[in-house]
């Protein structure tokens, strides 16, 4: 039977976003000039893992009960509710659940006796769902600002030479806003930018304002010939960034350490990146079903990969590796990236209709595990009321219409691709170090 639902006040929550203005320095930090300016975000995900977080669908369907004059029909026996226990969102409902229910916005009488709910096309319905959640403002408290010095001034370019001295100012700017955060009483980000300034942590850049950014190394970038970056999905900040770091290192020691596969040949330098340099969306936001955020961080990730370019070796060989909203960040960039692969895993699409749509030189690969709740999100893109906003990600990037080159990633669920030991991170490595031949199909 039919159910009227109420409207409700939510109002918008206060923007984290910060102005460019306000927080860039492109006389002080030659990366951050061009790479690190933009919003904030809110915890917590690594490389857009989200352990603990709702589907972005999800959101969705709680939203339909705040539309005014919805009426929403729930008919069980014709569609029966599929199981909730996908990957580690066990506690939320299913993303394709909200397709149990019938939603006719505008009008408040009954619908005809002789609406068919079989005959709704269940994409035009998820894309209504998902200009709901844009439309519906989510209530929301601001964490306080926390106090943070302004980025490290360093006198001169990323070049081999400079690099040691950029790492050292780094640390040391991160040391004093662990100093700033313990002092303004936040315990969780003092942690976080401490670990940050240890002397073994290698930052090519670290803004700890807002909810900061950091661009870390691990291995010899000055002299690497094969350069893996990550790109995070949402929910990565700097209090989060102790898991997206995790995932950085799990790559790199499949690099490096294991005895056979996975371990680069022998005199092959290798260096993977952990960069933060944008503000990821919440899981549970506005902005993580639009190419807003992506749009941000587009000329960022680019500016970045020249910038990489002059530290490294002319010849090094460079994989961007982009997880979950991260990939929508790689397609955005990808015209005129210079970069060698791109990988996109756990991917709700690009903006892109196909891969040769991202303009990109590039080889694009594509996984998604069979446990992982992306593959319920629908691979749509639509306007919204003519407000030149777009919802939704278009093509699968697994799906043959897309063209990228499908490789396997077993079990992994949205969290796991970077699990030690599993195959997604394996062939993951193989595609770091160009063994193309090895990497395992879907």
């Amino acid at each position: 039977m039919g159910h009227h639902a109420r409207p409700t006040a939510h109002p918008d929550p206060p923007s984290a976003i910060t102005p460019d203005d306000a927080h860039s320095h492109p006389a002080t930090n030659p990366v951050r000039a061009e790479s690190l300016r933009t919003a904030d975000s809110r915890p917590p995900t690594v490389t857009g893992i989200h352990a603990s977080h709702p589907h972005p669908t999800t959101l969705a369907a709680r939203s339909v009960r705040a539309v005014p004059a919805v009426r929403v029909e729930t008919r069980p026996t014709t569609h029966p509710q599929p199981p909730t226990g996908i990957g580690s969102h066990e506690d939320h409902p299913h993303p394709t659940t909200v397709a149990a229910r019938s939603v006719r916005a505008g009008s408040t009488r009954a619908p005809h006796r002789h609406h068919h709910p079989r005959r709704t096309p269940l994409r035009a319905l998820l894309a209504a769902l998902l200009t709901a959640a844009i439309v519906i403002p989510l209530a929301g408290a601001a964490r306080p600002a926390i106090p943070a010095p302004p980025p490290a001034h360093l006198a001169t370019s990323l070049t081999p030479s400079a690099l040691s001295s950029a790492y050292a100012a780094n640390r040391k700017n991160a040391a004093d806003a662990a100093r700033m955060a313990a002092a303004h009483g936040d315990t969780r980000r003092a942690a976080a930018d401490r670990a940050l300034a240890a002397p073994a942590r290698r930052l090519l850049a670290f803004d700890g304002r807002g909810h900061g950014h950091v661009i870390e190394v691990m291995g010899d970038l000055a002299h690497a010939r094969r350069i893996a970056v990550l790109v995070p999905g949402s929910d990565t900040t700097l209090d989060t960034y102790p898991r997206f770091h995790r995932a950085a290192a799990s790559l790199y020691t499949a690099l490096t350490h294991r005895p056979t596969e996975g371990r680069a040949p022998e005199n092959t330098a290798v260096a993977v990146i952990a960069w933060l340099g944008y503000d990821t969306p919440a899981t549970v936001s506005t902005t993580v079903t639009t190419t807003t955020r992506a749009d941000e961080a587009a000329p960022r990730l680019r500016a970045f990969v020249r910038h990489l370019r002059t530290a490294a070796p002319a010849t090094t060989h460079l994989t961007l590796l982009c997880h979950s909203y991260g990939s929508v960040v790689c397609g955005r960039a990808a015209p005129g990236l210079a970069a060698d692969d791109i990988a996109l895993i756990g991917s709700p699409g690009t903006g892109a209709d196909s891969a040769a749509d991202l303009h990109s030189r590039a080889r694009v690969w594509a996984a998604r595990g069979s446990d992982d709740w992306v593959a319920h999100v629908p691979h749509i893109r639509t306007g919204l009321f003519g407000t030149g906003t777009t919802v939704g990600f278009d093509t699968d990037p697994v799906s043959a219409a897309f063209g990228a080159r499908v490789f396997d990633a077993a079990g992994a669920d949205h969290s796991g691709y970077f699990t030690p030991g599993s195959a997604s991170l394996a062939n993951l490595a193989r595609i770091t170090l160009g063994e193309t031949s090895e990497v395992t199909g879907d």
